[in-house]
C-alpha cells in the first residue's frame, strides 16, 4: 500500500513520513497533482495559516486532483493539524477564505475565557471520544496527544465530530465523514497513541 503525503509547501513532512515508515508502510511525497493517482491513501499535512494553505493548493492546481481522489475514487484521506482545518468549508486565519469543503463547517480562532491560558494551545492534552471511529480503535479514551494550534474547527453537523478536548473551553479535535478523516493534534509526535492512530488509518477499509 502506497501512502502519498501531499507536499504543497505547508507541512512538516519528514516526521510524518518517518512515523509511517516505522510502521512498515511504503510512503512517498506527492510533489505534483498528477502524482496523486499513485497514492492508495492520502495524508494532507499542514503548518501555518488557512488562507496561505488554500492559496498554495489553488495556485498549484491541487484541488481538482484531491477532489477526484477523495470524492470520485473514494480514497481514504487523513488531514493533520492545518491539513484538517482546510477540509472544512471556510476559515478566518489569514483573512476569510474558502476551504476544500469536504466537511461542512468553519475554522475559528480559539476564544479562551480563562485569561491565564496562553495561545497557541501547545503540548499534551487528553482527547475525549464522542463517537466510535476506526481511527481510535484500541486507543483508550482520554489518551494524550500532542497539540500546537491557535484555531479550531467548528463542523456544522455533530455527526462529523469524533473527538473533543478541553483547553479552557471545549472544542473539536477530530472529525470524520466517510473516507475523510482529520485530527487537530500531531499523531506523528504523540508517542504510542499517535503511532496506533496512524496504524489504524493504514488498516482502515472503506465500506
Amino acid at each position: 500500500m502506497a501512502i502519498g503525503i501531499i507536499n504543497y509547501g505547508m507541512g512538516n513532512l519528514a516526521s510524518i513520513q518517518n512515523a509511517f515508515e516505522s510502521l512498515g508502510a511504503v510512503t512517498f511525497l506527492v510533489e505534483t497533482p498528477e502524482m496523486l493517482s499513485s497514492a492508495e491513501r492520502i495524508i494532507l499535512p499542514g503548518v501555518g495559516a488557512f488562507a496561505a494553505a488554500m492559496k498554495h493548493l489553488e495556485e498549484e492546481q491541487w484541488i481538482p486532483a484531491i477532489e477526484h481522489a477523495v470524492q470520485t475514487q473514494q480514497r481514504p484521506l487523513l488531514g493533520i493539524c492545518l491539513g484538517m482545518q482546510i477540509l472544512l468549508s471556510s476559515g478566518e486565519e489569514g483573512g476569510p477564505c474558502t476551504g476544500l469543503d469536504f466537511i461542512p463547517g468553519e475554522v475559528k480562532h480559539l476564544s479562551l475565557r480563562d485569561q491565564s491560558l496562553r495561545l497557541p494551545h501547545m503540548g499534551w492534552n487528553e482527547v475525549d471520544y464522542t463517537s466510535e471511529s476506526p481511527l481510535f480503535k484500541d486507543i483508550p479514551d482520554q489518551s494524550d496527544f500532542y497539540f500546537v494550534h491557535s484555531y479550531a474547527v467548528s463542523p456544522t453537523n455533530n455527526e462529523d465530530v469524533i473527538a473533543r478536548t478541553q483547553y479552557g473551553d471545549d472544542f473539536v479535535v477530530a472529525i470524520r465523514r466517510e473516507n475523510v478523516f482529520g485530527v487537530q493534534f500531531h499523531p506523528e509526535k504523540s508517542s504510542i497513541p499517535g503511532r496506533k492512530l496512524l496504524q489504524n488509518f493504514l488498516e482502515y477499509q472503506p465500506c
